[in-house]
């Protein structure tokens, strides 16, 4: 993955842990801040194809969201533990855009099936969220969690339809 020997050999994560989400896949890649695997899990992401955010939609309520408008936005993330969300902190991959890194949610609807959407091999069964990035409870809580307490550490989200070089620009730089 052209993106993985990039941050590694670029050490573009700034020595801190990171995750790549490949949305086509719908799965996540961690690693430490050496840039050594450590895990990979399957992802629930955003119902909606796309790799933008809709302008405004972090000031929205999730019921006022258009089926458009539930994209896990493509890009190179900060992210770090905040603000609580259900009485849960969670860490925010953009906080302004309200997309999240969290376990399924407790509350979530029993028809959308989310543990068993996860679980199946069809990478297109994994649009659910409204934008977040659902991961399972157990790999949050021993793995990401611990790893990205401290300081926090990047998530890069590769894009459904965009050139990788346009949302990472310093790609460029590396050749395939």
């Amino acid at each position: 993955m052209r993106v993985v020997r990039w941050v590694t050999s670029a050490k573009d994560n700034r020595a801190l842990p990171w995750a790549v989400v490949d949305k086509s896949q719908a799965a996540l890649f961690l690693f430490d801040g050496k840039g050594q695997p450590l895990a990979a899990v399957p992802v629930l992401i955003g119902i909606a194809s796309g790799d933008e955010a809709s302008p405004g939609v972090g000031n929205k309520k999730l019921a006022d969201l258009g089926p458009a408008e539930k994209t896990t936005p493509a890009g190179r993330f900060l992210a770090k533990f905040g603000l609580p969300v259900g009485g849960e902190r969670v860490l925010w991959v953009d906080y302004a855009t309200s997309v999240a890194l969290h376990p399924i949610p407790r509350d979530a609807a029993a028809g959308e099936q989310r543990r068993a959407r996860m679980l199946s091999p069809d990478p297109g069964d994994n649009r659910i969220t409204f934008g977040c990035i659902n991961v399972p409870k157990a790999f949050y809580s021993r793995s990401l969690r611990p790893l990205f307490r401290g300081k926090g550490g990047y998530v890069y989200v590769l894009p459904d339809s965009k050139p990788l070089e346009e949302v990472f620009p310093r790609l460029r730089v590396y050749a395939p």
